[in-house]
């Protein structure tokens, strides 16, 4: 398929498809008039990378999970080194969770002080 299928069919832009191609996470072959020519295997791949990326990966992390891919896996996340990026991104996450909440606390904290009564009991979770 070209560069404009693939790109409706994974709902992004011919950029991105380039972009992608150019950080070497899918590779285009070319046909005899120039064009990029992708497969379906292809399009499991940049769906992949954009599922990674909807829920706060980068495409640096994406990087395993088309390695196993392409190494033949039904999943991206099949491999070890995948399931290491998992637990990467869980601890990152929990890093910000904890910041979040200690962030919350202290404006928590600072309204009580400015104004006692004006946090509601069941909001004050410090």
């Amino acid at each position: 398929m070209r560069i404009g299928e693939l790109a409706r069919r994974a709902g992004i832009s011919t950029r991105a498809l380039r972009y992608y191609e150019q950080q070497g996470l899918i590779t285009a072959r070319r046909a005899a008039n120039g064009y990029r020519e992708y497969s379906e295997e292809d399009l499991k791949l940049v769906t992949e990378i954009r599922s990674l990326l909807t829920v706060g990966f980068t495409l640096e992390d994406a990087r395993p999970f088309v390695a196993c891919l392409r190494a033949g896996h039904a999943s991206g996340s099949s491999c070890p080194e995948s399931v290491a990026v998992y637990r990467r991104k869980l601890a990152e996450i929990d890093d910000e969770i904890r910041t979040l909440l200690a962030r919350r606390a202290e404006v928590a904290a600072q309204l009580t002080t400015a104004c006692p009564g004006c946090l509601p009991r069941e909001q004050d979770k410090t």
